[in-house]
């Protein structure tokens, strides 16, 4: 039976450029085509699970603008549950402002919170039924501390494992990560939050550990080019990058938390939910845009036997 996950995040719109290299300070370039969309981190990987099939209730806030209808509009697209999107009457929607380079497929990325950014201790509080019941929280850094410090504080009391995936990159409580069954960063995300730069293996365990001693449970740190990394702080494993032809990567972490956390909502150990994570930010890349390149769990178990054999 599946678990109940319930995610706690952000939502904005994704306003896309695409050109070749990014324009340094001062500097004009021309793009070759724009596209807006929803985004996000929170909505995305809420997005992820939902297609990888999980059973997933997304909890974000919006503005009472035209661009909190595109959240609404694209969720009952795609058959989600929009009962928890919650309206913000003061602030507008948010925003993320991408430029992704045609040559390199990286991206450079500038969000403005807004709503998802003033989650009230009363929303929380309205929320705590949701959280009691569900068997995973998930949450990243793109809403307020305030409100992801008491929602953890809900969940622990009942049970409740909870992800964090401490993006953006921003520093991090000690007592809050201590809280936490699984933290997934990048590698500029674990720098940020260990103080180890992480560009190896080596490295890798080192910030594991640093994370480890403040009471993390689980650690996974995706790397980008040399793969994804996991440690329960006895076993660690490192995955190879998946070989795909990368277009956008702009969704890929998310796509990779989603998958992860989907695997772990199904049952799987943490390095069965890595190479679901694997998988699922492999796929991601592959298409433009982030919301909209989620895998679906066809695509994913299909590419899933083609790597891992199962």
């Amino acid at each position: 039976m599946k678990k109940k996950i319930v995610m706690l995040g952000s939502f904005v719109v994704d306003l896309t450029s695409r050109q070749v290299g990014h324009p340094k300070p001062g500097e004009t370039i021309m793009g070759q085509s724009f596209k807006m969309g929803p985004g996000g981190k929170g909505s995305n990987q809420a997005v992820a699970c939902f297609r990888a099939g999980a059973d997933v209730t997304l909890v974000t806030k919006v503005g009472n603008d035209v661009f909190g209808k595109v959240a609404t509009d694209f969720y009952e697209k795609e058959g989600m549950d929009t009962s928890y999107v919650l309206h913000d009457p003061e602030k507008e929607t948010g925003v993320a402002l991408i430029e992704v380079d045609t040559e390199s497929a990286e991206n450079a990325i500038v969000v403005v919170p807004a709503a998802c950014n003033g989650f009230t201790d009363e929303d929380i509080e309205s929320l705590r039924p949701l959280i009691e019941k569900a068997d995973i929280l998930l949450m990243q850094l793109e809403i307020n501390l305030s409100a992801i410090e008491k929602a953890t504080q809900i969940a622990k009391k009942n049970g409740v494992t909870i992800v964090l995936n401490p993006a953006p990159a921003q520093p991090v409580s000690d007592e809050l990560l201590s809280q936490m069954d699984y933290v997934t960063p990048n590698e500029h995300e674990a720098e940020t939050i260990t103080g180890v730069k992480v560009d190896s293996l080596e490295s890798a365990r080192a910030a594991a550990k640093v994370l480890h001693d403040k009471g993390v449970k689980n650690v996974v740190i995706t790397l980008g080019s040399m793969g994804s990394y996991a440690s329960d702080g006895k076993t660690d494993r490192l995955l190879p990058p998946l070989p795909v032809s990368a277009i956008d990567s702009t969704g890929a972490g998310d796509a990779f938390n989603g998958g992860f956390t989907m695997a772990l909502s199904e049952g799987h150990d943490l390095f069965t939910a890595l190479q679901y994570g694997n998988v699922c930010g492999a796929l991601c890349v592959t298409k433009l845009g982030t919301a909209p390149a989620m895998p679906y769990r066809t695509e994913i178990d299909e590419f899933y036997k083609q790597n891992y054999g199962k």
